[in-house]
């Protein structure tokens, strides 16, 4: 009875009804091939501004080196309050003659540094140095800081310690000695008065034309 049952409904003829065909499913297809895929790809399939060949490619490395030298927490007391922000000293050089000294502040650490390095990148002074050191002796003095620099031959070193040192060997100045003559510590009054000194080289032609 069952294989018979089975027969009679597969030999059950078609009641004449045809599907009107609607085209979804082809448009379907169409947009699937065609619908993006979230980036263009380049020629060979790879990502522009992407992976190796991509991005930071074609950007310029920067060759200065920065360094903090002080950071401190400043307040300013106003009728709502005290305003807490954040003073930073940042030294930037690329070792071949050139140096600067960035000041600036931020509501917090990062952004004082970075606008601190951006400020020094701006400020820079070109420095004179003949064979690894300075030219002659040069003293300088900003606010009650003295700075005495000395050249030194080859193979001395720096001489030099706190914010002179800094300084010295970021503008490319391999040997030198200095001498703080004043009693401050203040490393910001120090680092202006050693790049007032460093703005006073000359080279030594210059000098002996001027003495004559």
């Amino acid at each position: 009875m069952m294989t018979e049952e089975i027969k009679t409904k597969e030999a059950k003829p078609a009641d004449g009804f045809k599907p009107i065909p609607t085209g979804e499913g082809d448009s379907n297809a169409k947009n699937a091939e065609q619908k993006p895929t979230g980036f263009r790809r380049g020629a060979k399939g790879s990502r522009p501004g992407f992976g190796r060949a991509g991005f930071g490619k074609d950007r310029p490395k920067d060759e200065f080196q920065t360094k903090l030298l002080d950071l401190a927490r400043v307040t300013r007391v106003t009728g709502g309050g005290k305003r807490l922000r954040f003073r930073a000293v940042v030294i930037a050089g690329d070792k071949k003659g050139k140096i600067g000294i960035g000041i600036d502040k931020g509501r917090d650490v990062s952004q004082a540094v970075e606008k601190a390095t951006r400020k020094a990148k701006k400020n820079l002074v070109s420095v004179i140095t003949v064979d690894g050191t300075i030219p002659h002796e040069v003293m300088a003095k900003f606010g009650p800081a003295v700075i005495l620099l000395k050249p030194q031959k080859k193979g001395r070193g720096l001489v030099a310690g706190g914010a002179v040192r800094t300084i010295c060997d970021l503008a490319g100045i391999k040997n030198v000695s200095s001498k703080i003559l004043s009693g401050s510590k203040n490393k910001l009054n120090n680092a202006r008065a050693t790049m007032e000194a460093l703005k006073k080289l000359k080279h030594a032609n210059s000098r002996t034309t001027t003495k004559a």
